[in-house]
């Protein structure tokens, strides 16, 4: 499964995290907002929809920048899920948990310390390793 994920950075330097609504897998946990790719979709298109349902914003998938990705491994038995992770730099609106759960703004480092699931520590990692 594709599943494509956005890391908002705001100008203070504070990027957004989704928590994860009660009832869903990973409930609780927080994560790059996002969610599955559609088949007819190029990748920055469904992050684009996905970011409009998800949050309630609007931005531009000419401005989207692809910065690294994760994705399951070949034997744990689980459903294989690969996410892209794009940095968002602009947007309109204001983000909002349109479908439960929160957001919030943290620090990189603040956002090494959140509970997440297993790719998204991944992506933090990756995203982060320089900054």
């Amino acid at each position: 499964m594709m599943v494509v994920a956005g890391a908002l950075r705001r100008a203070d330097g504070r990027w957004l995290m989704h928590r994860r609504p009660e009832g869903k897998h990973h409930a609780g946990l927080w994560e790059f907002p996002g969610g599955k790719a559609e088949p007819d979709e190029m990748p920055v298109e469904s992050l684009v929809r996905e970011l409009a349902e998800e949050l309630g914003i609007t931005c531009d998938p000419g401005e989207c920048v692809p910065a690294t990705f994760a994705e399951t491994g070949l034997s744990d038995g689980s459903q294989k899920i690969v996410i892209l992770l794009y940095i968002v730099p602009r947007w309109s609106g204001e983000p909002q948990a349109l479908e439960g759960g929160a957001v919030d703004w943290f620090t990189p480092d603040e956002v090494h310390r959140l509970a997440k699931p297993p790719l998204d520590i991944a992506l933090a990692e990756r995203l982060f390793q320089n900054r």
